[in-house]
C-alpha cells in the first residue's frame, strides 16, 4: 500500500529542480554520450601506421612505380590495408644499438651539402626507426633532424630522398611526438607532395599526413591551415591501386574525425564516400563508413547532407554485413542519423532499416552494436504515431522486452529508452499491442533505474498507458483499470511508493499525479491506517471503554480489514 506522501524540504526540491523531459531532448539525450564513444571508437577507427617494409628505388623519370603500392601501410593496432613484412630477424640485436651510438655521424651526414651522403644517413635513420621503440625516436628527436628532413621534401630534383625524408617522418608521426613532425615545417611541403608525378611519393606524402590527423586536435588544425583537404580529394581517382585508396581513405577518415572547419566542404567528401560504401574492400568500406559518422557528428546540420549525397540505403544495407570492423561504424553513423528530425528519420525507415534492426536485436550480435540498434529504435520511437507503428510492425517489441528481461545492464537501459519511447506518445490501439507482447512488467522494472530521464520518460509512458486503461474500462464488467490492476501486480505500485523520496521535483509530482488519479482508494486507506489523528503524537494511544461505540468510518474499516 502506498505510504502517505513525504516530501524532502522545499530548498533541497529547489536544489535539485531540473527542466521538464520533452521529446526533442529524448531524441538528443545522449549527444555528449555520442562525443564520448567517438572519442572511445578513435580507438578502433583511427591508428597511426608505421611502415617497415624494403624501400624502393624511385627515379625522376618513373612516374607510377608499384613497389610501395603493392607493401602498404603496417599497423600496430588495426591490421594495415595491405600485408607488411617485419624487421629482419637474422639482424643482430646490438645493430641498431650500435648505430645508435653513430648518431653524430649520421647527423653530420643529413646537414652536409653532399646528396649522397644525405640519402645515405636518411635511409640509415629509416632503418634505426624500424625497432619502434620511443627510445630510438627520442633519440632521433634530440638529434634535431626534423627540419632537414621537412627540407628534403622539397628536393624535387631527388625524389629518393624525398621518398626517404617522408618515410622517416610517416614512422615518427606513428609515435608518441607527431605534434613535433607537424610543426617542423613538414606539414606545407606534404601538402605539396601531393600534387607529386611519382605516384610512391604521393602515397607516402598521403600516409604521414594520415598519421599526423591521427593525432590532437593542433595537429589537423595546422593540416586545415595548410589546405589539405582538397589536395588529398584530388588523390581518389578511378584508376587508383587498392592499397593506395585504402592509406587515402584511411586518412580522409581520420582528417574528419572531430569538428570540422566551417570553410571545409564536406559535400565533395561525401561524393567519394558515397562511391566507396560500395566497395568490395573490407578496409576502404570501413574507412568511408566511419568518415559518414564523423561528418553527422562533427559538422553541423550535417546529416541532411549525408542523406542528400545518397548514401543511406547503403549504410541499410550495410547492416547486415558479416564483419563487426563493418558492421561498427555503420550502426554508428545510422545512430546519428536517427536523431534528426522526423522527416529524416522517415527516410531510415522507408530505406528498410528497421527490418535490420529487428534481426540484429534478436541475434547474438557484440553488445556494443545492440546497444547501438536499441538507441535507434529508441530514436525512432519519439516520432510520430506512424513511426511508432512502423516500430510495432517490424515485430521490433518482442525482442527488445527480452533485452529488457535477460541483457547486460547496458543494453537494458538502451532497451529501456526504447519501449519507454514507445509507449509515451503510443496510441490506445498501439498501446494494447505493446501490453499484450508484455512490456508492462519490464517497465515497471524501470521504475528502479537511477537514471532521472529516463525514469521521467518511463512515468510518462506509464501515463499513458494508465490512460488508455480508463478509456478502456467501461468494457471491464468490474469497473476497474486492467493496466492499474496489472501494475499493481507486477509490484510496479511498491516501486512508484518508493519514488515519493526521489530528490527530483518532476519525478515527484508525476509520480504523485499517477497515485492519486490511479490508486487512490489505496492511498486514502493508508493515511486513514496510518495518520489516525492530525494533531495526536505517535506514541499517544487513546483508551476506549469495550462498550463504546465506535464511528462508522472506523467501523467500516474494521470490517475491511476481517
Amino acid at each position: 500500500m502506498p505510504r502517505a506522501p513525504r516530501r524532502p524540504s522545499d530548498e533541497a526540491r529547489r536544489g535539485a529542480y531540473k527542466p521538464r523531459v520533452d521529446f526533442s531532448r529524448s531524441r538528443r539525450r545522449r549527444e555528449d554520450g555520442l562525443l564520448a564513444l567517438r572519442r572511445l571508437d578513435r580507438d578502433a577507427g583511427l591508428f597511426k601506421r608505421r611502415r617497415d617494409e624494403t624501400a624502393p628505388t624511385v627515379h625522376a623519370s618513373d612516374p607510377a612505380p608499384t613497389s610501395v603500392e603493392e607493401a602498404p601501410p603496417a599497423s600496430n593496432a588495426r591490421p594495415p590495408p595491405g600485408s607488411s613484412s617485419p624487421p629482419d630477424p637474422s639482424a643482430p640485436r646490438n645493430a641498431i644499438e650500435s648505430e645508435l651510438e653513430g648518431l653524430s655521424e649520421l647527423v653530420d651526414k643529413v646537414c652536409s651539402d653532399d646528396t649522397t651522403s644525405q640519402l645515405e644517413a636518411t635511409v640509415q635513420f629509416r632503418k634505426l626507426l624500424s625497432d619502434e621503440k620511443n627510445s630510438t625516436v627520442i633519440r632521433i628527436i634530440r638529434a634535431d633532424v626534423l627540419p632537414r628532413l621537412a627540407e628534403f621534401l622539397s628536393r624535387h630534383g631527388l625524389p629518393q630522398l624525398q621518398m626517404e625524408a617522408a618515410w622517416v617522418l610517416t614512422n615518427i608521426a606513428a609515435s608518441d611526438y607527431t605534434l613535433l613532425v607537424a610543426e617542423c615545417g613538414a606539414v606545407p611541403r606534404l601538402v605539396e607532395l601531393l600534387g607529386s608525378p611519382n605516384a610512391n611519393i604521393r602515397h607516402q606524402a598521403i600516409w604521414c599526413l594520415g598519421n599526423i590527423a591521427a593525432d590532437l586536435p593542433s595537429c589537423r588544425d595546422i593540416l586545415f591551415d595548410h589546405g589539405v583537404v582538397t589536395p588529398l580529394l584530388s588523390q581518389f581517382r578511378d584508376d587508383m591501386k587498392i592499397p593506395v585508396l585504402r592509406t587515402a581513405m584511411w586518412a580522409l577518415s581520420n582528417i574528419c574525425f572531430g569538428k570540422l572547419p566551417a570553410e571545409v566542404q564536406v559535400k565533395p567528401i561525401l561524393e567519394i564516400v558515397s562511391q566507396l560504401i560500395h566497395s568490395a574492400d573490407e578496409k576502404i568500406l570501413a574507412d568511408a563508413c566511419w568518415t559518414a559518422y564523423y561528418i553527422c557528428s562533427g559538422v553541423d546540420d550535417a546529416i541532411q547532407d549525408v542523406l542528400d549525397a545518397g548514401v543511406c540505403p547503403q549504410l541499410v544495407n550495410l547492416l547486415m554485413h558479416a564483419s563487426a570492423s563493418v558492421l561498427l561504424p555503420v550502426i554508428m553513423a545510422l545512430a546519428r542519423i536517427s536523431a534528426g528530425h522526423d522527416a529524416q528519420v522517415q527516410v531510415l525507415i522507408e530505406n528498410g532499416i528497421l527490418n535490420c534492426l529487428a534481426q540484429l536485436l534478436a541475434r547474438n550480435y557484440p553488445k556494443n552494436i545492440k546497444k547501438q540498434a536499441c538507441l535507434i529504435v529508441s530514436n525512432i520511437a519519439t516520432g510520430n504515431k506512424e513511426q511508432i507503428q512502423a516500430v510495432i510492425d517490424a515485430s521490433i517489441i518482442s525482442p527488445l522486452v527480452v533485452l529488457l528481461k535477460t541483457s547486460e545492464s547496458d543494453i537494458k537501459k538502451e532497451a529501456a529508452w526504447a519501449l519507454s519511447n514507445a509507449v509515451s506518445s503510443a496510441s490506445s490501439e498501439q498501446i494494447q499491442y505493446l501490453v499484450s507482447r508484455g512490456c508492462l512488467e519490464p517497465l515497471c522494472s524501470i521504475l528502479s533505474y537511477q537514471d532521472h530521464d529516463l525514469l521521467y520518460t518511463c512515468l510518462e509512458g506509464l501515463e499513458n498507458i494508465l490512460q488508455a486503461g480508463e478509456a478502456g474500462k467501461k468494457g471491464e464488467e468490474s469497473g476497474t483499470n486492467p493496466y492499474a490492476q496489472f501494475i499493481l501486480e507486477c509490484r510496479g505500485l511498491d516501486k512508484l511508493e518508493d519514488l515519493q523520496d526521489i530528490n527530483s521535483d518532476r519525478i515527484y509530482e508525476l509520480v504523485m499525479k499517477l497515485l492519486q488519479s490511479y490508486w487512490e482508494e489505496e492511498v486514502s486507506e493508508s493515511d486513514d491506517l496510518d495518520v489516525p489523528g492530525s494533531n495526536d503524537s505517535a506514541d499517544t494511544v487513546e483508551t476506549k471503554p469495550e462498550g463504546a461505540a465506535q464511528p462508522p468510518e472506523a467501523a467500516s474499516g474494521a470490517d475491511e480489514a476481517e
